[in-house]
């Protein structure tokens, strides 16, 4: 683990939901609140600033789901991959990101302009083995894994996702330090659930009940022993005191109206 981790989030100046394009949107249109966002934005900003370093993109007009800079791309050392959007809506995103990472230093690595990929809402790299997970079936191609592998040298593990409710990765497994995996076993297809347990022992996966899932627990900021997270039951959390992590919840219901929370919110940039 870095001594000095850190992470890129996008103040949610033009955060709302303004079209549908998940399921947690749908009823949700027009319904957020600016303050209540930016208070609950703010909180998590000031939880992550005590563990790592933060740094800024400025927002876009007219792209409300900016403030989640998870799909940005992907992140390995100094290698930026940007994402290429599924939905028109989140398009406008990909080249401000894409120049907020060239003028940081990063190198930009373009993937088949044919395929859909949503960065680290969909590539989460493991915290112990050298590999990483690729999530797909709703936003990400399943042929990104085999991209990747090639452009890193990199294992990539394929999983697909099942449950429209959990469209990328990140918002149903989130690999811990140590080697510990937090996820919810229904969101994925039988061929990802074996997958993910022949990989990672039974010992150290932490499934996650539907009411800690639905309130987007596994949708968790993991540094070094601590996992900030929206909400976690009273059962989730002392599951994962024995484990050795202390947990700190941060309410972004305003985010959840757009299908978001903690992860979501961030972007790790010193992966190695």
């Amino acid at each position: 683990m870095p001594a000095n981790p850190r992470f890129l989030m996008c103040p949610p100046t033009h955060f709302a939901v303004d079209y549908v394009i998940n399921p947690w949107m749908e009823g949700n249109l027009h319904s957020t609140d600016p303050a209540r966002a930016q208070s609950q934005w703010s909180a998590l900003h000031e939880v992550l600033s005590g563990l790592a370093r933060i740094d800024l993109v400025a927002p876009g007009e007219d792209l409300p789901d900016m403030p989640f800079t998870a799909n940005a791309g992907l992140v390995l050392g100094d290698v930026f991959v940007p994402s290429r959007f599924r939905h028109a809506q989140r398009r406008g995103e990909e080249a401000l990101f894409t120049e907020w990472f060239a003028q940081q230093g990063f190198a930009i690595r373009q993937l088949p302009a044919d395929m859909d990929f949503e960065g680290a809402g969909d590539a989460l790299l493991d915290r112990e083995a050298p590999r990483l997970w690729l999530g797909h079936g709703h936003r990400s191609d399943a042929g990104i894994a085999q991209e990747i592998a090639a452009m890193f040298d990199l294992e990539t593990i394929a999983l697909r996702l099942s449950d429209p409710r959990f469209y990328h990765l990140d918002t149903c497994f989130c690999p811990l330090s140590g080697g510990w995996l937090l996820y919810y076993p229904p969101a994925f297809d039988a061929e990802a659930v074996g997958a993910i347990a022949s990989r990672i022992p039974e010992s150290r996966r932490i499934a996650v009940s539907e009411q800690d899932a639905l309130a987007f627990a596994c949708n968790a900021v993991n540094i070094g022993t601590t996992v900030v997270v929206n909400r976690a039951s009273g059962e989730l959390k002392a599951t994962l005191a024995k484990a050795g992590f202390e947990v700190i919840e941060t309410p972004l219901d305003e985010f959840l109206k757009a299908g978001g929370a903690a992860k979501c919110l961030t972007l790790r940039l010193d992966e190695r």
